[in-house]
């Protein structure tokens, strides 16, 4: 998996967190559905929302003292 192709680790780990903000744009947009894979997409996106979920939790359980 090459960067140049545009679906490198750090290109989908950018595009999931953009994603998830909302603030993804139209050209990347484009490229993750065209060059991209599915799976890559889901597999990253789970783990971030799932850390994401976990450090909720844990900023909650903090301030609140228990």
């Amino acid at each position: 998996m090459s960067q140049q192709s545009g679906t490198g680790f750090l290109s989908v780990l950018m595009s999931v967190i953009a994603g998830i903000f909302g603030v993804q744009g139209h050209k990347n947009y484009e490229r993750d559905f065209t060059k991209g894979t599915f799976i890559s997409f889901l597999i990253i996106g789970v783990i971030l929302v799932a850390l994401m979920v976990v450090t909720l939790m844990m900023l909650v359980k903090w301030l609140t003292g228990y």
